[in-house]
């Protein structure tokens, strides 16, 4: 959950551009203060149902003790998506952090809307001990069925989240060719707001980190979903029923270490899949590199699901490329191809620093539909220039 998401400004709910008239940004420290503000004016929409809007929104932040702080913020929309008048939303939050590894954190945030009071609030408090023989991470959320951040992002409410997980990453001496084993064991549960369970999902875990920087692991996951309305796999038309399932699946995956030439993370997964089963092969974050300013970075994931409807069998291939001019200036494409949407997509990207905090950015994205025979015909494209600027006073 995030209270503030500066995308949710200039696009309606269903991802339609509306204009920007206007507006600005302050932000800056004083003292042991961080201050962020913005406020922007947008147009409306003829005949399409958005109102011109005013966003305002207010961070402010104070370090405390060696590395804590404290803050709050505050968010405002004129005119709500939700409800008959305006939309706002009120938080703080603190992080505490006690020697190297000890950390606090938390947050506790309310929104207003008209129509929608009661049960309006959301908060988070979470542990965390960061040590290199014992890990320890306990976190609780909260979100209520009228908690309403309209300039932020919140994926779905009224809910419980509890999460806790422990490491045990002992450095062998007597074997020359490890550098540490993690022992790893977490347990994620989702409770709706009727206190009912929908998620719960315990995973048991053994990487080993070898001396070159390699790395292999091994996840054992047990899940529990409770489906309240039936759903299709990237809408293949095979349906899963509405129900509770439980099913474990295992994950394989070996990482090659960031410096070497070629680089990745090679993955293998099987196992459960709701009433069916799941069978995954993955190359991920893989990098070539062809000169010292040229590299490549391949992706590849297939799965396929087999379910008593039906079988599904979807493909995402992503490939970019990278060319660095010199330090502050590289040249870069992303291509992907999505086999369930028969999308074939492409973004090239230009950027300049051609001052310290100051850039020039050019980008071309293409969007086609591999779907009809021939060469993929084009459903949307742009030419965007963005320049920014640096003053210092």
């Amino acid at each position: 959950m995030t209270i503030f998401f500066s995308r949710r400004i200039g696009l309606t709910d269903e991802g339609r551009t509306v204009p920007i008239l206007g507006g600005g940004r302050l932000t800056g420290k004083v003292g042991r203060f961080s201050i962020g503000a913005v406020n922007i004016q947008t147009g409306g929409e003829t005949g399409g149902g958005a109102r011109a809007t005013n966003f305002s929104v207010l961070r402010i932040k104070r370090d405390i003790l060696r590395r804590s702080r404290v803050g709050m913020i505050f968010t405002g929309r004129s005119t709500s998506t939700k409800g008959p008048g305006s939309n706002e939303v009120y938080g703080v939050d603190a992080a505490f952090s006690f020697h190297d590894n000890v950390n606090f954190t938390g947050f506790y945030a309310r929104s207003r809307t008209p129509g929608r009071e009661g049960d309006d609030a959301s908060y988070q408090g979470a542990f965390s001990y960061t040590g290199d023989l014992y890990a320890v991470e306990v976190d609780h959320l909260r979100v209520g069925s009228n908690f309403n951040p309209e300039i932020g992002f919140l994926r779905r409410d009224d809910f419980r989240r509890t999460f806790v997980q422990g490491q045990y990453s002992p450095r062998p001496r007597s074997i020359e060719a490890v550098r540490q084993f993690t022992f790893g064991a977490s347990l994620d549960y989702i409770l709706n707001g009727a206190n009912r369970i929908e998620t719960r999902l315990g995973q048991l875990s053994f990487q080993t980190e070898l001396e070159n920087s390699d790395r292999i692991s091994v996840d054992v996951q047990d899940n529990f979903e409770l489906l309240v309305e039936p759903f299709e796999p990237a809408g293949s038309g095979v349906g899963v029923p509405a129900g509770g399932y439980d099913f474990t699946d295992v994950f394989l995956s070996y990482s090659m270490g960031g410096q070497r030439r070629y680089s990745g993370s090679l993955s293998f997964q099987h196992g459960g899949f709701f009433n069916g089963e799941i069978t995954a092969l993955g190359y991920s974050r893989g990098r070539v590199e062809i000169t010292p300013r040229l590299s490549l970075e391949p992706g590849v994931s297939i799965n396929r699901i087999d379910l008593p409807s039906g079988g599904i069998t979807a493909a995402l291939v992503t490939s970019r490329v990278t060319y660095t001019f010199t330090p502050r200036m590289f040249l870069g494409g992303l291509l992907q191809y999505i086999s369930s949407s028969r999308a074939v997509s492409s973004n090239l990207r230009f950027r300049w620093e051609y001052s310290p905090g100051s850039e020039l950015f050019v980008v071309y994205p293409d969007q086609r539909d591999a779907a009809v025979r021939g060469f993929p015909q084009l459903e949307n494209r742009a030419f965007i220039v963005k320049v920014n600027r640096l003053f210092r006073l």
